[in-house]
């Protein structure tokens, strides 16, 4: 594709962004930014959250991934249904009653000061991680697609992919963001059905043909029973529930939009709906990845090393100017949905967390919740530059990786909370969420030595939790 035409798409697509922005941020106050005056249509929230949850990550790694995993990945899927249905049962409804702006307020109320700071640290660490993670994505293909072939440093097209973010949300945060995330879901779910149909007449296939060469291709396995692989159903069944349960019900940025519904009747609804239209896009976007590698067979290309970079090659190459448009658009969106959502969250739980939000004047509110949008622009950005000098792995594997440890503190926190009425000793919390991290690093690290070979996998993130519950439990003192 030249240049020019991706500039072209991009600028419109932006432009429009921009404009749904300027009529949903009129008049917007602090409560707008943070919580859309809870106001927000279930439906709307439900599809915009598909492009949030699936990201840029799932765009480009997950068809990609499929020559070395198969649809392994479709297993962690499943647990997931199990992982939003205790959100919508046991998380929302407690986060309802509470009528909670930040969720990790939950903590000081159960446990004291210390526990909640400890606990929207980490959030604030992992989100700022997988995000800068997931738009890294978007970045890299506006720098192979345009800026690459002017000579411009990488360090300028991610400055620019952070600055297209900061334009359309500074002012409305999620009240804007819970309508651009919709706008850009039907480009994400677009993209993706067309990139499969546009596949299938290249191939000449009939839809019989379609679905009897997936199904006969090597990468088509979905289910895998050897309990050593990292691959093993149950590993990634459970993996995949307490990922979701973590990454959703325990993260802001998900449970943020979901807390904008009008009452919890509402948005269970809407949880319900999601997981529906998420099990759906999933299994097609791994269709979509062993149709890649039928087409490459057929027509014998070469392909990347990296499976990150097989979607993306072909697409802006071999399949015509149509697809790499829609390719274009699908990337972006599915980047941009989920990494203007990561801002606004960030920006939410610093200003409610951090910098007591609650006792300041709105003019101040204002300010502040400027500067730290502001700044965690300008952090991504960092971090961005930094994973693309040192990434060697495919992103999905490093942003599971990384939740693994992240997320794990978090897990254990909830749980200890919800589960038991004990209290803790408060100020040693921190302690106890530094340690687990590094207990579950060194067991990962000589795991074939202690298990008798067994390798993990995402389920690391629930030893880290079992840790961090372990730890509290030690800590505990009288209910």
């Amino acid at each position: 594709m030249p240049s020019w035409l991706i500039l072209t798409v991009l600028a419109l697509y932006f432009a429009a962004l921009i404009v749904i922005s300027y009529i949903t941020s009129k008049n917007a106050d602090t409560d707008a930014f943070f919580m859309a005056n809870r106001n927000s249509p279930w439906y709307l929230v439900a599809f915009g959250m598909i492009g949030s949850s699936l990201s840029g990550v799932t765009f480009i790694s997950v068809p990609g991934a499929v020559l070395n995993q198969g649809f392994s990945y479709f297993q962690m899927v499943i647990g997931y249904l199990a992982g939003y249905a205790f959100i919508a049962w046991v998380l929302m409804p407690l986060y309802y009653k509470l009528n909670l702006i930040s969720i990790y307020t939950y903590f000081e109320t159960r446990f004291g000061f210390w526990s909640y700071k400890t606990g929207a640290f980490f959030f604030l660490l992992s989100r700022t991680i997988g995000s800068s993670f997931r738009l890294y994505l978007a970045a890299q293909v506006l720098h192979i697609g345009i800026f690459q072939a002017w000579g411009v440093p990488f360090i300028v097209t991610g400055a620019v992919t952070i600055f297209l973010i900061w334009v359309y949300t500074f002012k409305g945060g999620i009240k804007t963001i819970i309508w651009t995330d919709s706008f850009q879901t039907i480009f994400l779910i677009t993209a993706l059905i067309v990139s499969v149909l546009l596949i299938k007449d290249s191939l000449n296939y009939s839809f019989d043909d379609l679905f009897a060469s997936i199904n006969n291709h090597s990468t088509s396995q979905i289910f895998f029973w050897n309990w050593k692989d990292d691959k093993f159903f149950v590993k990634q069944f459970i993996s995949g529930a307490f990922i979701a349960i973590v990454m959703t019900g325990m993260d802001q940025d998900l449970m943020q939009k979901n807390l904008t519904c009008k009452n919890i009747k509402e948005a269970q609804i809407n949880m319900c709906t999601f997981c529906i239209i998420l099990v759906v896009v999933n299994f097609i976007f791994l269709c979509l990845g062993s149709l890649l590698y039928i087409y490459a067979e057929s027509k014998q290309i070469s392909l990347p090393a990296r499976t990150d970079e097989v979607f993306p090659y072909l697409a802006l190459n071999h399949f015509g100017i149509l697809t790499g448009i829609f390719f274009l658009l699908g990337i972006t969106a599915s980047s941009y949905a989920s990494a203007d959502s990561a801002l606004a969250s960030l920006t939410t739980s610093f200003c409610i967390d951090f910098l007591d939000f609650k006792n300041k004047v709105e003019k101040l509110k204002n300010i502040l919740k400027f500067w730290v949008h502001l700044g965690f622009s300008l952090l991504i950005l960092l971090i961005i530059v930094v994973f693309q000098a040192i990434n060697d792995q495919a992103v999905i594997t490093a942003v599971f990786k990384v939740a693994g440890y992240t997320y794990g503190p978090l897990l254990g926190l909830f749980f200890f909370g919800l589960f038991t009425k004990y209290q803790v000793q408060d100020k040693y919390v921190p302690m106890v969420c530094v340690i687990s991290p590094v207990l579950t690093y060194l067991i990962n690290a000589y795991s074939l030595q202690l298990f008798g070979g067994y390798k993990f996998g995402f389920e690391l993130l629930l030893i880290n939790g079992a840790f961090t519950f372990a730890g509290l439990w030690i800590l505990r003192r009288g209910k």
